[in-house]
């Protein structure tokens, strides 16, 4: 047990470190890739069974993925890449990932139900090694094939449609966007008020990342004061939410509220696993907006498991804006 505690605290504080980091120089891990990414815009699946991985993991293979200079964010494992026909190119180093959950022990179990209690779970952490296709040699054209790069303009369609079936109490007006969790409605400026028509869009979907916090839907606190380290996770959460369903619909992401760089720091510096937490519930945002655009059947962003086999795929009213720019349990 000793031993994956060690290997666990090392994981939280080797990614948190590497965030820290990359906020301190001014780059923000899910919007600054796209901006020398040889991909384009996309989220991290695995490339044989074509499932999206979330969390932290999503941040993990972004990086992983510009830093190597690769064509896609498509993954695979040791394994997979021999079961398709081919193999990982010689020298090439893979990006280690992860997989958290909870177990119940069957003792544990047994005498939960004697003594008449919840029985009490367990958590565990695997770690895993995904190889990106550009890393493979003799992979089947099927998995390496890569579809025409989709732009910004025709992702707005896509964008309406999603914020048009969430239903939400949505209001365009006023200069200031904004989630208002009494009121349950987001408001955002009209967007002749932005430089950028794409903008708009950006916004409305952070505010919607806020709306999914909402009692009724995922439950997330949002009764934390301006300044607070809790308003800062939750505009994190947002902020990611929103990065995770921008790049699902091939908009680069921006930084809604780079503002809170030094409250996010404040964040990640005081707990090593906040930046875990705010990525895992950022996910199941980004999720539930997804959801309801989705074709009944198909496959929903994040809901694989990872294993050796089929890796895991899975952010003017006087009120204070909870939107334009967050943790949970681990769950990557």
């Amino acid at each position: 047990m000793k031993p994956m505690r060690i290997e666990r605290q090392s994981l939280y504080s080797e990614v948190t470190g590497r965030i820290i980091a990359e906020l301190e120089e001014g780059r923000v891990p899910w919007v600054q890739p796209w901006d020398s990414a040889a991909c384009g815009c996309t989220m991290p699946v695995n490339a044989v069974t074509g499932r999206g991985y979330s969390g932290i993991n999503v941040l993990i293979l972004w990086a992983a993925g510009v830093e190597g200079g690769c064509r896609s964010q498509r993954w695979l494992t040791y394994r997979q890449a021999q079961l398709a026909g081919g193999h990982v190119a010689k020298g090439e180093k893979g990006t280690v990932v992860c997989y958290a959950d909870r177990f119940t022990p069957k003792n544990e179990e047994e005498r939960a139900a004697t003594e008449d209690r919840e029985a009490r779970q367990i958590a565990f952490l695997k770690r895993f090694t995904l190889f990106n296709i550009d890393q493979c040699e003799g992979l089947p054209e099927k998995l390496t094939e890569l579809p025409a790069p989709k732009g910004e303009r025709e992702a707005i369609p896509e964008a309406e449609a999603l914020i048009a079936a969430t239903g939400a109490d949505f209001r365009v007006g006023g200069d200031i966007a904004f989630y208002a969790p009494g009121g349950d409605y987001v408001q955002v400026p009209p967007p002749e008020a932005y430089f950028e028509a794409i903008n708009w869009y950006r916004t409305a979907l952070h505010e919607l990342g806020h709306w999914t916090g909402h009692p009724g839907r995922l439950g997330r606190d949002q009764s934390a004061g301006f300044g607070t380290p809790d308003y800062a996770r939750e505009e994190l959460v947002a902020e990611m939410a929103s990065a995770f369903v921008c790049a699902t619909l091939s908009i680069r992401p921006t930084v809604r509220h780079a503002d809170y760089v030094g409250a996010w720091l404040d964040v990640l510096r005081e707990d090593e696993r906040a930046i875990f937490r705010a990525a895992s519930l950022a996910s199941k945002a980004a999720e539930f907006l997804l959801a309801f655009v989705h074709e009944p059947g198909r496959d929903e962003p994040g809901r694989a498991r990872d294993d050796d086999s089929d890796p895991p795929c899975r952010g003017s009213s006087g009120v204070p804006s909870l939107a334009v720019p967050l943790p949970l349990t681990p769950q990557l």
